[in-house]
């Protein structure tokens, strides 16, 4: 076995090509190895002569890439060497013509290399000469002077190189003696004449030719020929010239004729009357391709022509005379076949990554093509081109025909996941061929996507007296990404959020938040916590939104008497009235509050139990209790008045008062009052007590109201206010109202009494009052929250 590297020069010429595509290749390594070589005989150590590491191979994946299906070389990837894969036969493979080459292509990848490596199959002299027949008879006059050629049969030798036929002998003789004429491709032996021929002394003659090769030992190969010894036909066949020269396209139809011969014979008779015929040293592909007319010398085609398998012919003509002897003349027809553009190109795929990084850089390649064609000149000029509208483009290799496919933009996965690169290649041929490939490629996530919530901050409204432990609402965040890149946990963080932990849970996989204990809206109206989503790639991603709660209120607070309270806290009293007081007297006024809002703290007054319907009425929405006449001396002195009170909740609760009115004479009244003032000094004290301290609750819980919203309102950056006022707007009667603000949106809930030019916005079981907003001088648009009461 035998190493040959070329020049320092080729090396540099083409590496530079290689760098500019990020393909390694070193210079090309050449070996030689006899045919007929049993398998497994290494070739050479071609990873040791490349300058590879030998302990990579493996997981470089070094491996032979042949043109051929049928593998001829593999590489051991332990030791690096390259060996024969099957028993090789060089006249198979090359057809015995010069030096029969095999390109390999040698690749390595991480990072992907390609080296060449050429393996000349050397000739052994393992075939003997064989001649196409085993007899040749030859029929010569007797006239027929010395020096007289007569091409003998052509042995055939599928050596080549020293082992091809070498030589001729002939037995020995008198008349005849063997002469050889080098041709083109091989040797043609030629029977010449040196003595004339004497028929009646000898009508036939036996010889044997023997073709011997130049092999050690040299092998041989015999042909008997005869010779009949005829009367004289002294002139044979001539042709105008001894080679023809014509040219045909590729793809002729079959049956075109394409020339015709015409030899001449000035004999006369049978003796002038010429026949024509092919050589018989001629291969049977000829035959197959090419018939003669042996009347006409007409030569027409036969079978198929193909440039691709032969762009020459070259037929050997004979002309015979029918004369006795007959007489033969030769010419040599070549015809050249011209190529038509009838191969499209061809794309073979050397190497391909189908799953890439959507990070992948600009530049990078993930694949290695070759286009080739099987015509020639301009219309086996190849033209790629990537037809599909995609981040990719060819980039030339250094050696012809070689392309890499590379990325020419920034890849998103979550824009396009797939993509379908189709390679064109054209010829330049007339018209053009085109052949398409399509690379099909994946692109593979990375997390490079936030979890992202639809809206933010986010708004829930809970009606208070939860139950505990239930879900209250839940958040929600999406991500562009697959898999664990979008699979998101959810938490509560930021500044508060471990104070609203202690009665708040949120489930780390649905973001379902439950709440640990019930609500109340009369201790607690609104409160905002954040949550943190956050993705599970690596690193991490995370977004946070802002959760704003608002408690709604529910009916849950009876109506409480303040007026009148009896010495024993139970809501009774006794009013003294003149029997001479007018219609319209005021005789008292209940008061009551409740600690709901809306609808749930208006309260309404009615005369439950009286005993004189025509004597005393109630004030439904003031609770105020004046006479209806003036009274007789048919009145009775003592009265009893039960009046309810209930709000208009859903479901309304109530409380009862009872007021005893007496009846006294106008003296006996002035008398009394100085006796009752102390005691009702005293009671009026307590009731005021009741009343400074109920009013200084609502107060305190107004005031805190609106320093927790002022807070709340620096600490935001939306323009998202809520606000709550509460007042006494009602005589005899403590009321609430409250205000929201959500953006451009103003809400009032209103208790039995509102402003003047407010609206009451009827809703389902929802007393809600829109109100325009005189911050600025345009009209804005209201929208009414409705909120719904549950019954208990």
């Amino acid at each position: 076995m035998q190493v040959r590297r070329k020049a320092c020069f080729w090396f540099a010429f083409h590496l530079a090509p290689l760098l500019f595509v990020g393909i390694q290749a070193l210079a090309e390594v050449r070996y030689s190895i006899p045919e007929e070589m049993k398998d497994g005989t290494i070739v050479g150590y071609v990873a040791k002569d490349l300058g590879l590491d030998i302990p990579s191979l493996i997981d470089r994946r070094f491996r032979v890439v042949s043109e051929s299906e049928d593998a001829l070389f593999e590489v051991n990837q332990n030791n690096g060497a390259l060996h024969t894969h099957k028993k090789i036969d060089r006249e198979l493979l090359c057809q015995g013509i010069g030096a029969c080459l095999m390109e390999l292509k040698v690749i390595v990848e991480n990072p992907l290399e390609i080296h060449y490596v050429v393996v000349e199959i050397t000739d052994v002299n393992d075939h003997s000469p064989s001649f196409p027949e085993r007899e040749q008879i030859f029929e010569i006059a007797e006239q027929t002077l010395p020096g007289k050629r007569f091409q003998l049969h052509t042995a055939r030798d599928p050596d080549a190189g020293v082992n091809s036929i070498r030589t001729y002998t002939l037995t020995s003789n008198e008349h005849f003696e063997v002469d050889i004429r080098q041709s083109d491709e091989d040797k043609i032996p030629f029977l010449v004449l040196k003595k004339s021929l004497d028929r009646e002394k000898k009508n036939k003659h036996t010889l044997l030719v023997t073709a011997v090769d130049g092999g050690k030992p040299p092998k041989s190969g015999t042909l008997n020929v005869s010779i009949i010894v005829l009367d004289s036909n002294d002139n044979r066949p001539m042709f105008s010239q001894e080679i023809y020269h014509i040219s045909i396209p590729e793809n002729i139809p079959v049956g075109t004729l394409i020339f015709r011969l015409n030899a001449t014979d000035p004999d006369e008779g049978i003796n002038g009357e010429i026949e024509y015929s092919l050589g018989k040293t001629l291969k049977k592909k000829v035959h197959d391709i090419f018939e003669l007319d042996k009347l006409t010398g007409a030569i027409k085609v036969k079978g198929e022509v193909n440039y691709e398998e032969n762009d020459v012919y070259k037929l050997d003509v004979e002309a015979s005379d029918r004369g006795a002897p007959p007489l033969t003349g030769e010419c040599r027809v070549v015809i050249k076949i011209i190529d038509v553009n009838d191969n499209p190109p061809e794309i073979e795929v050397t190497s391909l990554s189908d799953t890439v990084s959507e990070n992948l850089k600009p530049g990078s390649m993930i694949s290695l093509i070759r286009v080739k064609d099987k015509d020639s000149g301009v219309n086996g000029k190849i033209i790629p081109s990537i037809t599909s509208d995609v981040p990719f483009e060819l980039k030339p290799s250094y050696k012809e025909n070689i392309y890499s496919v590379v990325t020419k933009g920034f890849l998103d996965r979550e824009q396009v996941s797939h993509y379908e690169i189709t390679i064109k290649a054209t010829d330049c041929g007339e018209p053009p061929l085109s052949t398409f490939k399509t690379l099909n490629i994946q692109i593979s996530d990375v997390n490079d996507n936030r979890p992202h919530f639809s809206q933010n901050p986010l708004q829930f409204y809970l009606f208070e007296n939860n139950i505990a432990g239930n879900s209250i609402f839940s958040v929600s965040a999406t991500d562009n990404d697959l898999n664990e890149n979008a699979a998101i946990s959810y938490n509560m963080v930021g500044e508060g959020s471990q104070m609203y932990m202690s009665f708040l849970n949120i489930n780390s996989e649905t973001g379902d938040i439950s709440a640990l204990k019930s609500f109340d809206f009369e201790t607690l109206k609104t409160f905002q916590f954040q949550v943190v989503a956050t993705d599970s790639g690596a690193p991490s991603l995370s977004s946070n939104v802002t959760v704003h709660v608002f408690i709604l209120d529910q009916n849950d607070n009876a109506p409480v008497i303040l007026y009148p309270v009896s010495s024993n806290g139970s809501a009774e009293g006794v009013e003294e009235i003149p029997r001479n007081v007018n219609a319209g007297h005021l005789v008292t006024k209940v008061r009551a509050y409740d600690a709901d809002i809306g609808y749930n703290g208006w309260l309404l007054f009615s005369l439950q139990e009286v005993t004189a319907h025509s004597l005393f009425g109630l004030d439904r929405y003031t609770g105020q209790i004046r006479t209806l006449r003036s009274f007789t001396e048919t009145d009775e002195a003592e009265h009893k008045l039960l009046i309810l009170v209930k709000d208009n909740g859903n479901v309304s609760l109530s409380a009862t008062a009872t007021v005893v009115v007496k009846l006294v004479e106008p003296r006996e009244a002035f008398a009394a009052a100085d006796v009752k003032s102390a005691s009702k000094d005293d009671e009026d004290n307590n009731v005021t007590f009741y009343l400074m301290i109920t009013l200084g609750s609502v107060s305190t819980l107004f005031l805190i109201s609106i320093i927790v919203l002022i807070a709340m309102q620096c600490s935001k950056s939306t323009d998202y206010t809520s606000k709550y006022l509460q007042e006494t707007n009602y005589d005899g009667t403590l009321c609430h109202s409250i205000q929201y603000r959500s953006g451009d949106k103003r809400y009032m809930l209103v208790g039995p009494r509102m402003s003047i030019g407010s609206t009451i916005v009827p809703g389902s079981h929802a007393n809600t009052l829109m109100l325009p907003d005189r911050r600025g001088t345009s009209t804005e648009r209201f929208e009414s929250i409705v909120i719904k009461q549950t019954s208990r």
